[in-house]
């Protein structure tokens, strides 16, 4: 299979000033997926524009028509799965089928203290997410679902139509751990992950191969455990948190180098972050439209 190669374009410019012409031009470079982050508002961005994931991916189905549509990731720290699988049906509908959900546990960054409530424990996270993923699917399958749960609650909720991508869009879960990776095998059309964070400040990528080669292992004991062959679940690489940073993108040679090391652990797709001058993600642009349009050839 050949690597796919993604972008994620973070929602924090105008949509006249910048916002819309990224995502046309995601489409027109060929990317498979163009993606944005569901947050509220994310780390060194807190103080500035920032704008909703559901809205950008409505006005980005609009003016694109064959590049893929997703955000990566979404989680329960301020979502609800009623309220946001009757958005999602809507998304799925505008865009003619374009979308995928990435879907996390959340962190404990400000998304998870915004309703004023106070930070979930890891295993509150995790709990929650178990029970937000299974209630989504079934919202997102079913014409009518009331559930009453430990955490979330539908009341003959109504999804009708339902999603365009039958049986429902698909799910690419983001997880490194047991509880997380099971979700992924059981509900998951992807698996997310952005490596190890233990290894982002002081580790080296040759570490961080071995921590991802032991995640892709994981997912497979978890697919293996409930019967479904690994291979029917893509795995996705979201770049820029690994040791590597954004040094990939400073060459395509580099780039090549990298993505082929990550190939042959399985990843079938690898996202990169749309350039932001002046942040982590800052990279040149002539060097990243020249990934865009040549790295997939030689990769292939």
């Amino acid at each position: 299979m050949s690597l796919r190669l993604s972008t994620v374009i973070l929602p924090y410019r105008r949509w006249h000033e910048g916002g819309r012409s990224a995502w046309v031009r995601a489409q027109r470079l060929g990317f498979h997926t163009a993606y944005t982050y569901d947050h509220l508002s994310w780390r060194s961005f807190r103080d500035g524009p920032w704008f909703g994931a559901v809205p950008t991916l409505t006005a980005a189905a609009a003016v694109t028509d064959r590049i893929r549509l997703g955000t990566l990731v979404t989680s329960p720290n301020f979502r609800h799965p009623v309220t946001l699988a009757k958005e999602l049906i809507s998304l799925d509908d505008i865009s003619g089928g374009r979308i995928t959900l990435g879907i996390g546990a959340g962190g404990t960054g400000f998304d998870a203290t915004a309703l004023g409530q106070e930070p979930w424990t890891p295993r509150e996270r995790a709990d929650r997410f178990a029970e937000f993923v299974a209630l989504l699917d079934r919202l997102l399958t079913q014409d009518a679902v009331s559930y009453e749960g430990d955490f979330y609650s539908a009341h003959e909720a109504r999804t009708v139509p339902g999603c365009v991508q039958r049986p429902r869009l698909p799910f690419a879960v983001a997880a490194t751990g047991p509880r997380g990776l099971r979700l992924a095998a059981e509900h998951g059309q992807a698996w997310v992950t952005t490596g190890d964070p233990k290894l982002y400040e002081d580790g080296t990528p040759e570490q961080s191969v071995r921590a991802l080669r032991g995640q892709v292992e994981r997912l497979a004991e978890a697919c293996a455990a409930i019967g479904r062959d690994v291979s029917t679940l893509d795995k996705i690489l979201l770049t820029g948190f690994t040791p590597d940073r954004n040094r990939p993108l400073r060459s395509l040679d580099a780039f090549v180098d990298f993505a082929g090391r990550h190939r042959e652990l399985g990843f079938t797709e690898i996202v990169i972050h749309w350039p932001i001058p002046d942040s982590d993600f800052a990279a040149d642009e002539k060097v990243f439209e020249r990934i865009a349009v040549e790295a997939p050839a030689q990769l292939d």
